[in-house]
């Protein structure tokens, strides 16, 4: 396993067994009641056009499994199958499943590592935010995702847009909240290393393992999944925030997040 990728297992599971009680405690009161939970409004609406029932539906970064087991119930599909790198996670999202008596399997892996296992497995495939940061090679990680997708299966990206690479967040040294939307930093390929622990999941600060992140323009993406038989189909672009680093930005005029479509050939 890549050295950074074994940081980044230490430094999330960390996180969550630092968790706060209420992270993932609404996951069955919300699966059980809403439809196509957790999903923000345009995801949902592409969603529903999709023909899910009775599919395979794989997710790459499926954290807490919350995502997946919300679509394999609300698209009545066969199955779903997540990977994470996080044992303690995937742990609990299995045990999510179980309570929610859903045909979803939670698998601890590392998504370069992926074996054929999972070749030709899934009809759907499913990416939502903050998947893509944690991979240095983006050709590489979508070699292993079209490999898993069975010929002509869809896949569903709704991430951040990259050109937020280019903004501070808040406790950045260049951040000034006066002037968010100036451009600090290259649009470009870097590497991130932090030790701020993850604040959405435990709600407290403290000196955490270290993370070590990638930012990749939208070239790479794209590049990415045409490099391995993955023909985009659509692209939707929005100017709201799905991180939270973001929303003081929301229908400001500039790129927060995104839906990539596309199909394996």
């Amino acid at each position: 396993m890549d050295n950074y990728i074994e940081g980044n297992k230490a430094a999330w599971e960390e996180a969550f067994d630092k968790r706060d009680a209420s992270w993932g405690a609404d996951i069955p009161d919300r699966i059980s009641n809403e439809e196509y939970a957790f999903f923000n409004d345009e995801t949902k609406a592409l969603l529903k056009t999709i023909d899910t029932e009775g599919k395979v539906i794989g997710q790459y970064c499926c954290n807490n499994g919350r995502e997946l087991m919300a679509l394999v119930k609300s698209g009545k599909a066969a199955k779903g199958i997540g990977f994470d790198i996080a044992e303690n996670q995937v742990a609990f999202a299995n045990e999510k499943a179980k309570e929610l008596n859903l045909p979803c399997e939670f698998v601890a892996a590392n998504v370069y590592d992926i074996d054929d296992t999972y070749k030709d497995c899934f009809d759907i495939v499913l990416i939502t935010i903050g998947a893509l940061c944690w991979f240095d090679d983006l050709n590489r990680f979508f070699e292993v995702v079209a490999k898993c997708m069975k010929p002509r299966a869809l896949i569903i990206i709704n991430e951040q847009h990259p050109c937020t690479n280019m903004l501070t967040t808040p406790g950045e040294e260049l951040y000034d909240p006066d002037h968010r939307l100036e451009c600090h930093y290259s649009y470009f390929q870097h590497e991130w290393t932090g030790n701020g622990g993850m604040y959405y999941m435990t709600l407290k600060s403290y000196e955490s393992k270290t993370f070590t992140d990638y930012t990749h323009p939208m070239s790479e993406i794209i590049s990415g999944m045409c490099n391995n038989g993955i023909v985009v189909t659509g692209l939707q672009e929005f100017e709201h925030d799905l991180s939270g680093g973001f929303t003081e930005l929301d229908n400001s005029g500039y790129p927060l997040s995104m839906i990539i479509q596309g199909k394996k050939s």
